[in-house]
């Protein structure tokens, strides 16, 4: 059986994750890093979304609170101060365990013989893990990124926030030879949770309705900034490949993450030119990672609604 460590910065969408993977998945714990909000707001976010959905055996880790290089750049201006304004949901009466993201990774590999872990916010506690531990991505199966993008990006023009947040350690999940599905914003952009499915997740009970009001601040949010009438469920979507997989199509490409550009920090660049030619381009390297191109996204909304609806 496949177990999963959801690493994550809660975070609006990264609620919604969590929740979807917690009804399907043998979710063993939850690593919390800096991100959407500093270390001790996602870690208490992280604690109170389990809790509220029924999860309260899920351990949470706390892990890095800023990037391998340079300092934090939180995501407030979307998720707010809290990191998930607009919630109700009760506090958890329960702390983070002792044993830091890092060391909770590695142990869980040594104890878990199918091990996958999605990743949905800056990937410092995957780099830290590996470098404490160099095997550790020969007991690794399978990593799911909620990051990149094969054209746009939203931090900068070329970059997505989660990797932008730490390119460094990006690089270093990418270049560990762990398989690697990679789902962007080219896919995760383009759709999102409506004001009608908001509407009925503010009349449902448990989990939906307390997470209502922190997706309606989400929405407003979007709207405001990217000027979008929904709101992208990006983190999702790196669960829903162990729901559904025909509801997200990937491509095997080679994935670089810049580290060093003046305008492009924190640009996955996706080599594509084997599939624009028609076959492999002589001077491509052999593809590290399965990029999403495509989804399926009214079946991935209706499946997030109805997680949350579940009472």
């Amino acid at each position: 059986m496949t177990s999963f460590i959801i690493d994550c910065d809660p975070g609006h969408d990264d609620a919604v994750a969590i929740v979807v993977a917690g009804r399907h998945l043998d979710v063993i714990g939850v690593t919390t890093v800096f991100g959407n909000s500093t270390i001790e707001n996602t870690t208490r976010n992280a604690l109170n979304i389990l809790d509220g959905a029924g999860f309260e055996h899920i351990p949470v880790a706390a892990g890095a609170s800023g990037p391998l290089v340079g300092l934090a750049k939180t995501g407030e201006g979307i998720h707010g101060k809290s990191g998930l304004d607009g919630a109700t949901v009760p506090r958890s009466s329960r702390e983070a365990i002792d044993q830091d993201a890092a060391d909770f990774i590695i142990q869980a590999s040594h104890e878990h013989d199918d091990l996958v872990i999605i990743a949905v916010a800056p990937e410092t506690n995957l780099a830290i893990a590996l470098e404490r531990d160099p095997t550790l991505a020969s007991r690794v199966s399978e990593i799911s990124i909620m990051g990149g993008s094969t054209t746009h990006g939203n931090a900068t023009a070329a970059a997505e926030y989660n990797i932008y947040a730490d390119p460094e350690a990006a690089s270093i999940v990418f270049e560990s030879g762990i398989p690697i599905r990679m789902v962007g914003l080219n896919v995760t952009s383009t759709f999102g949770v409506t004001q009608t499915e908001l509407d009925r997740l503010h009349a449902a009970n448990g989990i939906g309705r307390e997470l209502a009001g922190a997706l309606q601040f989400y929405l407003d949010r979007q709207t405001s900034t990217y000027e979008h009438s929904y709101a992208p469920m990006h983190d999702t979507c790196a669960v829903i490949p162990y729901i559904n997989p025909l509801w997200i199509e990937y491509q095997p490409l080679h994935v670089v993450v810049e580290c060093a550009g003046t305008h492009t920090r924190g640009m996955t660049l996706c080599d594509t030119r084997g599939s624009v030619i028609g076959g492999e381009n002589e001077n491509s390297q052999t593809a590290n990672a399965k990029v999403a191109i495509m989804a399926d996204a009214d079946a991935i909304i209706a499946q997030a609604i109805a997680d949350l609806s579940h009472d």
